[in-house]
């Protein structure tokens, strides 16, 4: 288990709740994080309630939701400023499908890589680091978890071969900030509540292993 009460929030929600055993976000209008691509605008105010770590980790947790309007969305994330993260999540886009996917931000650029599916009312998150890199995985039963994407983040610095074979101690300053987010992009509020909240050594094989 993971204790979220010791975290630290980036713009942090007028209604939340966290426990030992959970945490809770409703959201407000108007909140999204995105960075420049294709769109052309910058939204950087959803909240995230985030822990550190400066080790190789795999965090998994669970998220009930009840979406409202199109492009709710909750999920994982890790916020290491406003021009570097990432964020997982299933994006709600209509009663037809939705979109299981993630976005990666690097030098203030954001990409969004989806797949479309039949919106669940709860999935489970599992993300795993190797240094500067991370693997993203979802589970619809929180046993069996498919890999959605593995990405670099540019300002954790490089990947060497050390890393790809073995669990080495990382750098101070490879610390990173991760969580949990929430967010309502149009006119619209839901509550997300995430449990069953993990964190374990790497469980993201080496290379080769």
């Amino acid at each position: 288990m993971v204790d979220f009460t010791l975290g630290k929030w980036i713009f942090k929600p007028n209604v939340s709740e966290v426990t030992p055993e959970s945490v809770s976000i409703t959201t407000e209008p108007g909140t999204d994080f995105w960075q420049r691509s294709y769109y052309g605008f910058r939204n950087d105010n959803a909240p995230a309630l985030q822990i550190e770590s400066g080790e190789n980790f795999t965090f998994t947790t669970k998220v009930n939701f009840d979406y409202q309007a199109q492009f709710d969305q909750c999920g994982v994330i890790i916020y290491l400023d406003s021009e570097n993260w990432f964020k997982a999540s299933i994006e709600y886009e209509n009663k037809e499908f939705s979109r299981l996917g993630s976005v990666v931000t690097n030098l203030g650029y954001s990409d969004w890589a989806t797949s479309d599916i039949t919106l669940p009312k709860e999935i489970w998150y599992r993300l795993s680091r190797r240094g500067p890199d991370f693997l993203i995985e979802s589970s619809f039963d929180g046993v069996v978890f498919k890999q959605m994407r593995i990405f670099h983040l540019h300002k954790l610095g490089e990947t060497t071969a050390e890393m790809g074979k073995c669990n080495p101690p990382l750098p101070a300053k490879n610390v990173v900030s991760f969580g949990v987010y929430a967010c309502s992009p149009l006119n619209s509020s839901f509550t997300a509540k995430f449990t069953e909240m993990s964190m374990e050594p790497c469980k993201w094989l080496a290379h080769g292993v």
